[in-house]
């Protein structure tokens, strides 16, 4: 008996093909994507963990002005510390042939004789450092292979105020540079900052920090309170000009690769969520159809002595046998688009060696998460054919009440033609069936429009961070801050039209206790180049006295305005007092405090001073301009505008761009599964009808308009459904990546809109025209005498 169903369960899945492919593919697209997600999870943090382990990424980092060598002996004797490593870390200024402006390099020190005890340099190409030589550097591979730099070249830079030309004998990577920032900059610019490191006597000589370090990096042993070496290593470093210490998860290489992965998660939840829930949805519908129509087989099967258990397993057994199609299917989609993404995050995350790595056990999970979704999404349909009583499932289904519906309540009858008034009474009788239809196609709206919200929401960010608020040509950063006169020497130099100067203050900011570690920006009152913008976008000014807090930074704190903040200088004089906080600002980018350059001056007891300048400059005059830089060894940082756009837009561009496509086709496939199989339950259910009407004179066009045209009403209401739904995603997307560095802010264009709407009309019309073929094919008199 087993068998004889067994064969009829083939037969039901080739007559239903085309609503089993429908559903195949949305099954698969839910495995494809959590396949994905997992698989480059996985082989991002199987890179990292090795990676980290095997060279040694230190737990804690910290830095001072100037520390005596002398100190290290404490410094390892601080209880739970296992390796203190001081160092020397120093910001050069690289002229390198051929780059027109001026590139910015990190110089670190290694030990004369022997590798790092932490944070080592792995080897790419070349050979390591030797001891003695003076002029030789390891160069960053992102910065060599953005110039093309072989082992053997030479690259100019100046080294605290003096030019020196350095050979390259190797190129190198670092766990401590997995993700590399040039200062102040927001996205990496692998062609204009480079890391670079040099043999410890020679950098010392050349910075003039003889038995000294002004960088420390340390581990701690396993148990360790990282916070109480935090506080023993900022006690022992205060007398030298140190900066708190901050742990490795603040670490700005390490947090990245971190939200990365917090970002796979959620996509390998959410996503696939809403696809499996549409494909369980899809099921119970083609299933709860498949059992109206097998009533009177379903009662002989009972009569014959066949169980319930085997009659309701063999109806489990169509969602199953689709759900493991959709699994192999998604399985094979999913490695390559798994392998896609983890090759694309080698362009930006430079590990020694990132595979692409496939735990078979994820298929497992993913196949078992298809099933249950299956049997969460047939149990109805299969209960109701458990509780059929043999003899009431071999009568016919009781026919449906035709009762005044609300059409007539209305009196709208004459107001629509016949055709009309039949989809209207159709839709209304099955009110439960059209909304989950208009669910299904909204949700393939939803997803189309989170998967593109993140390029409307970099777009906006770029504008208000580049254009609104900061709105220099060039952005400047001295080695030291300088007296306000150097803004004289700035607007002086070739090509500025305009200089407006800016200072810097690292500091520690405490409200009760809540504290966060951040830097506060003075500037001029009228700014005109960087300023800061309310929750409107619009200017403000500054207080005379009080402290403006980006928004996010008064969430960290829990801060209002008009409550006082204890402000703890880290530099200095390192003088602690309250301010008020007079305002909160809008930044989606990193979070920070503002004040008037004259009193955060006073607060610094110090006269008048400058970090930087941002610059409006002549675009004719750049060269000229750049020119000058390179020779200006007080200049430590140069920010170029629109090299940080283009950087930005290309970085995300990398990964969004290709997640968007695929989930451009995955929502359309949703679409067409939805729509088709609304269709061809329709056209089963409302065969003899269909028939009847040709019978009767009705022409193709006008039986089609009556099926077509319900399934026309259900996109039409799914479209804007869909919209509210895909921005309440984005929200909560939006949310779940509200971090310290960025704040996407829900912006969804009207293009987005209307891109989701094309990508479902063309799923939709496709579909439309596959089952208007079958409506040309109805074989009419066959119809007529189908018993219903």
């Amino acid at each position: 008996m087993t068998s004889m169903l067994d064969r009829k369960l083939l037969r039901d899945i080739w007559r239903l093909k085309g609503q089993v492919v429908a559903i195949t593919l949305v099954v698969a697209c839910g495995i494809a994507t959590y396949i994905m997600a997992v698989s480059t999870l996985d082989s991002l943090a199987a890179a990292r963990d090795v990676y980290f382990e095997r060279y040694r990424l230190a737990d804690v980092f910290a830095s001072a002005k100037r520390a005596p060598m002398m100190l290290q002996e404490r410094l390892r004797n601080i209880d739970g510390v296992a390796t203190a490593y001081p160092r020397i870390r120093f910001g050069v200024t690289l002229d390198v042939e051929g780059l027109a402006e001026p590139a910015t390099g990190l110089l670190m020190s290694v030990p004369d004789n022997g590798e790092p005890p932490l944070n080592a340099v792995y080897l790419r190409r070349g050979r390591l450092l030797l001891p003695g030589e003076t002029d030789a550097v390891l160069v960053s591979e992102a910065f060599a292979e953005a110039h093309g730099f072989l082992p053997g070249d030479q690259l100019k830079a100046v080294i605290n105020g003096r030019k020196r030309s350095l050979t390259i004998v190797g190129i190198a990577l670092s766990p401590e540079f997995v993700y590399s920032l040039p200062p102040g900059a927001i996205m990496p610019d692998d062609k204009r900052y480079g890391i670079l490191w040099m043999n410890r006597r020679a950098l010392e000589a050349a910075v003039d920090l003889d038995g000294a370090f002004n960088d420390l990096v340390l581990s701690v042993m396993p148990g360790s309170s990282v916070d109480r070496v935090m506080d023993e290593v900022d006690r022992l470093l205060a007398p030298y000009g140190g900066l708190d210490a901050y742990p490795l998860k603040d670490q700005i290489s390490y947090w990245f690769v971190q939200n990365e992965l917090n970002q796979l998660n959620t996509m390998a939840v959410v996503l696939p969520a809403i696809f499996l829930s549409v494909a369980a949805f899809l099921l119970n519908i083609v299933l709860a159809r498949q059992i109206i129509t097998e009533r009177e087989q379903i009662g002989m099967m009972k009569a014959l002595g066949i169980t319930n258990r085997v009659v309701g397993l063999h109806y489990m057994k169509f969602a199953i046998i689709i759900v493991m199609l959709g699994a192999v299917l998604g399985t094979l989609l999913g490695i390559q688009l798994g392998e896609g993404m983890t090759k694309t995050y080698t362009l930006y995350f430079r590990f020694p060696l990132l595979a692409y790595v496939f735990d078979p056990r994820t298929l497992v999970i993913g196949t078992a998460i298809s099933v249950a979704a299956a049997v969460l999404g047939t149990q109805g349909a299969v209960r109701h054919v458990i509780s059929l009583p043999p003899a009431e499932a071999m009568m016919p289904a009781p026919p449906v009440n035709y009762r005044p519906m609300l059409l007539e309540w209305l009196r709208l009858e004459r107001v629509l033609s016949q055709p009309a008034r039949m989809i209207a009474r159709h839709l209304e009788r099955r009110p439960g069936r059209a909304l989950l239809s208009v669910i299904g196609v909204a949700l393939s709206v939803s997803i189309f429009v989170v998967a593109v919200f993140p390029l409307d929401s970099i777009r906006h960010m770029i504008d208000v961070q580049y254009n609104i608020a900061n709105r220099e040509d060039v952005n400047l950063t001295f080695v030291e801050p300088k007296g306000i006169r150097a803004l004289d020497e700035v607007l002086a130099l070739p090509g500025v039209l305009a200089a407006e100067p800016y200072r810097n203050v690292s500091v520690r900011l405490r409200h009760g206790s809540l504290v966060h570690r951040t830097a506060i920006t003075g500037l001029i009152p009228g700014s005109n180049l960087k300023r800061i913008i309310d929750q409107d976008l619009q200017p403000v000014a500054l207080p005379g006295q009080g402290l403006m807090l980006s928004d996010k930074l008064a969430e960290i704190l829990d801060l209002s305005v008009g409550e006082y903040v204890t402000i703890e200088v880290l530099e200095g004089r390192k003088p602690v007092l309250e301010v008020i906080v007079s305002g909160t600002v809008r930044e989606y980018v990193g979070v920070g405090a503002f004040m008037r350059l004259a009193a955060l001056n006073n607060l610094m007891d110090e006269p008048a001073t400058m970090s930087g300048a941002a610059l409006l400059t002549d675009k004719g005059g750049s060269l000229a301009l750049f020119r000058q830089v390179k020779r200006t060894p007080q200049i430590s940082g140069t920010l170029l505008k629109e090299v940080a756009i283009n950087s930005f837009e290309e970085t995300m561009a990398k990964t969004i761009l290709q997640m968007t496509f695929f989930i451009t086709i995955f929502a359309g496939m949703i679409a067409f599964g939805v729509v088709y199989n609304t269709a061809r339950i329709s056209l089963s259910e409302r065969a003899r009808e269909l028939a009847s009407m040709r019978v009767l004179g009705f022409t193709n066009r006008e039986v089609a308009y009556v099926l077509l045209g319900e399934l026309t009403l259900v996109v039409l209401v799914a479209l804007p459904a869909g919209m509210a739904i895909g921005y309440g995603l984005s929200s909560a997307l939006a949310q779940s990546m509200d971090t310290e560095l960025f704040r996407l802010p829900v912006v969804i264009s009207a293009r987005t809109y209307g891109a989701a709407t094309a990508v479902v009309l063309v799923a939709s019309l496709l579909s439309a025209y596959i089952v208007w073929r079958r409506i040309l094919r109805l074989d009419i008199v066959a119809v007529l005498k189908t018993r219903e």
